[in-house]
């Protein structure tokens, strides 16, 4: 808020000024030529500043993307084994439960470009729909 108030003050000053209002400096800029430049000048310059931090920011956003998805893999990929370790032991002691029917499917381990290639296509028919 400081770069507002700094702003504010010295945009004041110079419309106070330059509109007659202070009586004891003298007007240079009675047109607000300058003024209108500079303020122009300032906006190019914020504005591109603030794309090169939001550029900055998105590269930061997908590299965290791709970390996090490369947790997920290795998640479900930990999972599957102990899923398929958890049912080997079952096996070996005899013991079966109502998850069985599951375990052959929880036990395979999926495939990114297919759960890709899945959304892609969910994308594809909605924009269809759409």
């Amino acid at each position: 808020m400081a770069f507002v108030y700094i702003h504010a003050v010295l945009f004041g000053i110079w419309i106070a000024v330059n509109t007659g209002l202070v009586s004891f400096l003298p007007k240079w800029d009675e047109s607000f030529v300058v003024l209108g430049t500079l303020a122009s000048a300032e906006a190019i310059f914020l504005s591109t500043f603030v794309l090169i931090s939001q550029n900055r920011m998105a590269a930061a956003a997908d590299k965290r993307a791709d970390l996090d998805l490369q947790i997920s893999l290795l998640s479900e990929h930990e999972v599957t084994r102990l899923v398929t370790l958890v049912a080997a032991i079952a096996a070996k002691l005899e013991v079966h439960t109502q998850a069985d029917a599951e375990v052959h499917e929880m036990s395979q381990d999926v495939a990114p470009e297919a759960v890709l290639d899945e959304i892609e296509a969910e994308e594809k028919t909605r924009e269809a729909v759409e």
